[in-house]
């Protein structure tokens, strides 16, 4: 396949490589030539501008730092949709706004454009080992058409739903890692500071339940996504007791823990309501409450 790829950066520098060594006819552009060398020794052709490399390619793939950069790159002037040809598909991998894609959409489906997001998780690491995951959302025939491509730079490249939908799964991921990244922080802080060793603590953590990916695994899927909150796998009033004890023991010790008090008021909050004997997990009936939407599961 023809492929046009536009961002060389710490992630596109290796997925335009793997497309090459995957037999792909790629032409590279970046704002900095210098990015190139490499891909050019190994025989990709240079574009001097986006709308150049753009020109008869069948595949589009953008990979930049944001949103400014994807709408100047797809909309602006010597951007794709200036070079890129009726039937072409125009993917950005980059995490940016579902809602600028799906201007982007419209607007290049006007010219007869395809347009998907497609955006990937993985880091340079999985882009250069092409591991990546790829989650996209357009339309399904489009993806379809072009996944064969997708899998030279991911091995768990998927469909989620409609233009948008690969950015609203990327922004999600990427927000509960920098969450739960700051709760670790909040546990680690105090087990340290109570005296534990952190290598003793991440062990008990890894051969725990959450180590061993409880609540992805079982209790969403199975709990949440069902709304099976009663028999209870592990009381509400016991995981308050837990919190409490935990923030009790922070505030001993000095140990700012924001994350847990908020765990533990939302906690309270289910108390409350008498949810004393429900499942632990059913403390998402109160945000699903304050966002206005439930998380079933279709199936």
């Amino acid at each position: 396949m023809r492929i046009a790829f536009i961002g060389l950066g710490n992630m596109g520098r290796h997925m335009a490589a793997n497309l090459q060594k995957a037999g792909h006819e790629v032409v590279v552009h970046d704002v900095r030539q210098a990015a190139a060398e490499s891909h050019l020794a190994n025989g990709a052709a240079w574009a001097n501008s986006a709308a150049e490399a753009a020109q008869g390619a069948e595949l589009i793939l953008t990979s930049l730092p944001g949103p400014k950069q994807v709408e100047e790159v797809a909309l602006g002037e010597g951007g794709i949709l200036q070079g890129a040809a009726k039937g072409a598909v125009y993917a950005d991998l980059s995490t940016s706004s579902p809602t600028l894609i799906r201007r982007i959409y419209q607007v290049f489906k006007e010219q007869g454009i395809h347009v998907l997001d497609a955006p990937v998780s993985g880091g340079p690491v999985g882009a250069e080992r092409a591991t990546l995951q790829v989650m996209v959302g357009g339309d399904e025939e489009v993806y379809n058409r072009v996944r064969p491509a997708l899998l030279g730079i991911g091995d768990k490249v998927s469909y989620v739903g409609e233009i948008g939908a690969g950015e609203i799964a990327k922004l999600c991921h990427n927000t509960m890692s920098y969450c739960a990244n700051l709760a670790l922080a909040e546990i680690f802080t105090l087990g340290v500071k109570a005296g534990l060793k952190p290598e003793k603590l991440l062990e008990v953590l890894q051969g725990g339940a959450y180590g061993q990916g409880n609540m992805l695994k079982h209790r969403i899927p199975n709990l949440i996504f069902k709304e099976a909150f009663e028999p209870a796998g592990f009381y509400m009033a016991l995981a308050r007791k837990d919190v409490g004890l935990a923030t009790e023991l922070a505030r001993e010790l000095n140990v700012p823990m924001n994350v847990a008090s908020l765990a533990e008021q939302a906690l309270i909050e289910g108390l409350a309501r008498g949810w004393e004997s429900k499942d632990s997990s059913a403390i998402w009936l109160l945000q699903e409450e304050r966002a206005g939407v439930k998380v079933r599961s279709e199936g």
